[in-house]
């Protein structure tokens, strides 16, 4: 088959390229090209840095297949970062490598391989797609430890039947290992974990670009009794413990922001405990919701936090909406946040927290 790899430079996707090319495939490789600095120069930090480039292009050169770079600054700074900045705005938490899944590399570059005429895309991705009784499922990776399902939730029976992730079957020391026995250069690289765009601290990144979500207010408590001061409600998120520059003698937590009011709610751990929550922009792998005869499920609320049992329903309040009601009350639960929705080791969807019911 024709195969469209997409590489970042990094050891995952280059390990994905090449199993791909050792079995045969005709493949590409193409790099994305999604941020740049003030004056157009490529970023020393983060994604798209000359030597993430340099990597790619070199292990493309090894396995001697083409390579490509693609610019989608452009698309990238609509799709993903504005968006990231409004979240912050608005007194919410964001996922920007969702949002990215969902607008640039499972959208953008399947319409590449079309153009190309390739027939799969393929990426480094922790994470497995099986075939199972005429339908497609997205499955955690055998990896539990790298698992990414949860930021690829919104991938649907049509963007997963020309994906696949080749290291999504293997363990990260499987990976890594496999690199060497290849002789691919960055079989020992670095994994990166920062946000991709942001080069130190992403509240200086907000300050630039939305100097009104730095403005000083009031930290309240859970009576509206003001127990502090700060400097924006942008350096907050809800369930944060540290760095609240409060000491009231025992722990507290961010519990709510109000952004309108620039205003901090701190409050126990008690007082940070949701048992449901509504969940907007809703997608499911299948196409269709689950069966409302089987509302059970799992939700996991971050990308690295456990799964919690939960039910699902429609939202009473809204029909485009989902409320999940977890089976123990919960506290890791921040508006903005992705909630994805699993059974065993299936995503069924996901999709983002609008609001807490407490």
């Amino acid at each position: 088959m024709r195969v469209l790899a997409a590489m970042s430079g990094g050891v995952d996707s280059s390990v994905a390229a090449a199993m791909m090319h050792e079995e045969g495939h005709e493949v590409t490789g193409v790099t994305l090209k999604l941020w740049q600095g003030p004056d157009g120069e490529a970023p020393t930090h983060g994604c798209c840095t000359v030597s993430d480039s340099e990597d790619a292009r070199r292990v493309a050169a090894g396995l001697d297949i083409p390579y490509y770079v693609f610019d989608y600054t452009d698309d990238f700074a609509s799709a993903v970062v504005d968006p990231f900045v409004e979240s912050y705005r608005n007194g919410r938490t964001p996922n920007p490598c969702v949002e990215c899944n969902r607008s640039i590399k499972f959208s953008i570059l399947l319409e590449e391989a079309a153009r190309l005429d390739c027939d799969l895309l393929v990426t480094g991705h922790y994470a497995r797609v099986t075939r199972e009784g005429g339908r497609w499922r997205l499955r955690r990776g055998v990896d539990q430890s790298k698992d990414q399902s949860y930021v690829l939730h919104m991938l649907g029976q049509e963007e997963l039947a020309r994906t696949r992730f080749p290291v999504g079957e293997m363990t990260k020391t499987e990976t890594r290992r496999v690199a060497a026995d290849l002789g691919l250069r960055n079989a020992h690289k670095r994994d990166s974990y920062e946000i991709c765009f942001i080069a130190d601290d992403y509240r200086r990144f907000i300050a630039q670009r939305a100097p009104e979500a730095v403005r000083p207010g009031r930290i309240v408590d859970a009576s509206q009794n003001q127990v502090g001061e700060h400097r924006g409600v942008a350096n907050f998120t809800v369930g944060q413990r540290r760095g609240l520059g409060v000491a009231v003698g025992e722990p507290r937590y961010v519990v709510e922001l109000d952004p309108h009011t620039s205003t901090v709610v701190i409050g126990s751990a008690r007082d940070l405990l949701t048992g449901a929550i509504e969940v907007e922009k809703v997608s499911w792998v299948d196409g269709a919701p689950p069966p409302q005869a089987q509302p059970e499920c799992l939700v996991q609320l971050r990308v690295h936090g456990e799964p919690v049992g939960a039910l699902i329903a429609p939202s009473d309040s809204r029909p485009d909406r989902w409320t999940a009601t977890f089976l123990e009350p919960q506290r890791s639960a921040a508006p903005g946040q992705a909630a994805v929705f699993y059974r065993g080791d299936e995503v069924l969807g996901g999709g983002t927290i609008a609001r807490l019911l407490r």
